[in-house]
């Protein structure tokens, strides 16, 4: 009979999944920071690439911390959300509102960051990882600011300017 898994093993199964898609964020990043439109944009996306690379870090010392070898196993949900960014820099390459579908693509990916690290820091305080939380915390609110500061970023001026484009 399987031994059953417990929450031990679901941490260490999400732990690795959202450090296979810190590694596949870290290859995206540059590319859409090469295909956004706007200087801020293209700013933002290599800022958060610096602290993204500090995130891998930062889980690397999570796997260290519970004694355990640093390792991803593949998330087929980055998988998807980076591939739907990926079919906006083709379909709207040189358009108007490409901008703004890079932007939706990199919150999405911020969203599925944001829920990973905030379930990770739940768990690792139930089975009292007290390393382990704070260095998930610290992602975790790195992830929250950069979602707002890509909120207004659409809102004062890349969804304007896909819309005043699209009006012009």
């Amino acid at each position: 009979m399987a031994k059953p898994k417990m929450l031990q093993d679901l941490f260490l199964d999400t732990l690795k999944d959202i450090y296979f898609a810190e590694k596949k964020i870290l290859t995206a990043l540059p590319k859409m920071a090469k295909a956004a439109q706007s200087a801020d944009l293209q700013a933002a996306f290599e800022k958060h690439e610096g602290e993204t690379e500090q995130q891998v870090s930062r889980l690397e010392q999570v796997f260290q911390s519970i004694g355990e070898t640093p390792k991803g196993k593949t998330c087929d949900a980055i998988m998807g959300i980076l591939d739907e960014g990926k079919e906006i820099m083709d379909e709207y390459k040189g358009m108007p509102a490409l901008d703004a579908g890079l932007l939706a693509a990199a919150q999405a990916v911020e969203h599925y960051e944001i829920s990973r690290y905030g379930t990770l820091k739940c768990w690792a305080s139930e089975l009292g990882y007290n390393d382990a939380v704070k260095l998930l915390d610290a992602t975790l609110n790195e992830e929250k600011k950069t979602d707002a500061a890509l909120t207004q970023l659409a809102e004062s001026e890349v969804n304007v300017h896909a819309e005043q484009a699209e009006a012009a």
